[in-house]
C-alpha cells in the first residue's frame, strides 16, 4: 500500500499499488485504478512510482528474507 494525499490537502489514505492501472498529470495527478475509480492526488506522478517501487521493494526484500530463515 502507498500513502497519497487527495487534492483537498486534509485527506491521508492509502491506496493497493496493485490495483492502480495509469497515472495522468494534466497537471493535476489523477491515479486510475482497476476498480475504475479514479483519484486526485497531490503528489506528482514521479513521488507515486517512487512509492510504488519501494513498496514492491519491500515485498521482494521480505520475501528473500524468508526463503533465507
Amino acid at each position: 500500500m502507498i500513502q497519497v494525499t487527495r487534492i483537498n490537502k486534509t485527506d491521508v489514505f492509502f491506496v493497493n499499488e496493485d490495483l492502480i492501472e495509469f497515472i495522468e498529470e494534466t497537471p493535476d495527478t489523477i491515479i486510475s485504478l482497476s476498480t475504475d475509480k479514479k483519484i486526485l492526488v497531490m503528489e506528482s506522478a514521479d513521488t507515486v512510482i517512487e512509492r510504488i517501487k519501494e513498496a514492491k521493494r519491500g515485498v521482494w526484500q521480505g520475501r528473500e528474507e524468508l526463503l533465507k530463515g
